[in-house]
């Protein structure tokens, strides 16, 4: 066998393996260089499709693998990075900690009798609606072309981007302290849960061409993408994710569901 047959499911172990390294940073409290991880997931996430396009050379154990792959980094280990912001919120009222400036201490472990101390788990419906998405992707013929619901790298960047808010961005004190509250985290994890299994048409940024007609949805949505991460920075990841959704229900209504 060729050896560019191989150059997909390759960039899909690396996905995996960023996957793995960033579940172990999140175990040892580091979330900044967990979601660095992740980030780097996300880019081999997108060339492995792209390389086996270019490449013209797919197989079922490809498909098979990438989910697989996906199901780690985008479902897993996001499940875990709120699960552990979860613990960081409920510690700060119950203890009075705070994080460090550019990541995270190990806090002790909550006690049956802290308060809240059941309220973290449920940031694993995370993972269980995640590994539901992907099935469905799978098996779902109306998303060749198209996503319907919020894809798991989308869901992934908006709960990564929240623990690089807190870091690097503390200017954002209203959008901090919001993240510091353990309810709205749960409110948020059944949020985007919910989203990943939702019967949202979403239009995927997918080129058959590069004229203006067929794609404007598109080169609106990348030019106010950019602008966004350009002057919000790692707060404009959650809000691009709004914006992509957002986009979509409007193309759907007004553009007659262009893909």
């Amino acid at each position: 066998m060729a050896l560019k047959n191989y150059i997909p499911n390759a960039l899909t172990c690396g996905n995996l393996l960023c996957g793995c390294l960033a579940l172990i940073k999140v175990f040892e409290g580091d979330l900044v260089l967990s979601a660095c991880f992740v980030g780097i997931a996300l880019v081999l996430d997108f060339f492995d499709g792209f390389m086996a396009r270019l490449l013209k050379v797919s197989s079922p154990i490809g498909k098979d693998l990438d989910s697989l792959a996906d199901m780690v980094t985008f479902g897993v280990v996001p499940a875990m990075v709120m699960f552990k912001l979860i613990i960081i919120a409920i510690m700060q009222h119950v203890y009075d900690l705070a994080p460090a400036t550019k990541g995270w201490t190990i806090y002790p472990p909550l006690t049956p009798d802290s308060a809240n101390s059941y309220l973290p788990y449920v940031a694993l419906i995370i993972a269980i609606f995640s590994c539901i998405r992907l099935a469905k992707f799978n098996n779902d013929t109306r998303q060749s072309d198209s996503f319907i619901g919020v894809p798991t790298p989308a869901n992934a960047m908006v709960i990564c981007s929240l623990p690089l808010i807190t870091a690097f961005q503390p200017g954002f004190q209203a959008i901090i302290s919001l993240l510091n509250n353990p309810w709205l985290l749960c409110i948020l994890s059944v949020l985007m849960s919910v989203l990943l299994v939702s019967e949202i048409p979403l239009f995927a940024l997918k080129f058959k061409n590069f004229g203006w007609a067929d794609n404007k949805i598109r080169f609106i949505f990348l030019a106010l993408a950019v602008i966004l991460f350009a002057s919000l920075k790692f707060v404009g990841i959650p809000v691009v994710i709004l914006l992509y959704i957002l986009l979509s229900i409007v193309n759907n209504i007004f553009l007659k569901k262009e893909v």
